[in-house]
């Protein structure tokens, strides 16, 4: 079984403390600030991490690299196309490569579009995945490094998950990503519905995440270019589909 400790760190940034339980094995997913993921593992009661899983070489997710190395000794997995941005690295995967944590085992899902080595840790067996600045809670990530054509495979590849995959993202941005949503799909009764949900949420001080690949696909438009109603407000009635998800991905950056 693999338990999640989701904290916040910096202004917005989600960090994941993991722990086999089988064994006791803790990793964290990301390194966006020293402080808060010291407080974690303390309030936690868990062993200390000895893994890192990188998902990307921006400085707001790998800021604690080299300060947790050096306190834990932990080991630091990275996307090989960013390896020599990754402070720290001591592993470079690719897609299909696996890491184990305990008797817990992430696959590596090669997903660039935010940055051009993006990955995402998708642990099969519990049914979960951590997709950092991929995938959000009804959004995606800007396209800093490659075209939209990039990150719409990426987005493809995680939308055919088991819908009821537990997803983790990278920012808490949900928020100003379900008020963008109902710009361009306003007729959908469940990203209305969720919509008022996450007001809520945010009122009280509770964060909007996880969420899952089955909510996403009923809500997020960044994985909805299919959608008829979607197409009709666009005027992409016939488009192909990436260019109906680069047209929502511009509209967004200008939102």
């Amino acid at each position: 079984m693999l338990e999640v400790h989701q904290f916040m760190c910096r202004t917005d940034n989600f960090c994941v403390l993991l722990r086999d339980s089988e064994t006791g094995a803790t990793a964290l997913v990301d390194a966006p600030e020293e402080g808060p993921i010291l407080r974690a593992i303390e309030e936690t009661g868990w062993q200390p991490p000895s893994l890192l899983l990188v998902t990307h070489h921006h400085f707001d997710h790998v800021e604690a690299n080299l300060a947790l190395k050096a306190r834990f000794g932990l080991s630091i997995v990275g996307p090989a196309r960013e390896a020599e941005k990754i402070p720290g690295i001591d592993r470079s995967v690719r897609e299909g490569d696996s890491v184990r944590l305990g008797r817990s085992e992430a696959l590596v899902l090669e997903t660039p579009g935010h940055t051009a080595g993006h990955v995402s840790y998708y642990f099969a067996d519990a049914g979960i995945v951590f997709t950092a600045d991929t995938l959000f809670a009804l959004g995606c990530g800007r396209l800093f490094e490659c075209p939209p054509p990039v990150m719409y495979q990426s987005l493809k590849k995680l939308a055919a998950l088991p819908p009821e995959t537990v997803v983790y993202c990278g920012h808490e941005y949900t928020l100003s990503n379900a008020r963008f949503a109902l710009t361009v799909d306003p007729g959908n009764p469940a990203l209305q519905e969720r919509a008022r949900k996450i007001e809520a949420l945010v009122q009280e001080g509770k964060p909007t995440l996880p969420t899952t690949i089955g909510e996403e696909l009923a809500t997020n438009p960044f994985l909805r270019w299919h959608d008829p109603d979607i197409r009709r407000n666009l005027g992409m009635e016939n488009a192909p589909d990436e260019d109906v998800f680069a047209e929502i991905r511009r509209r967004k950056d200008v939102a």
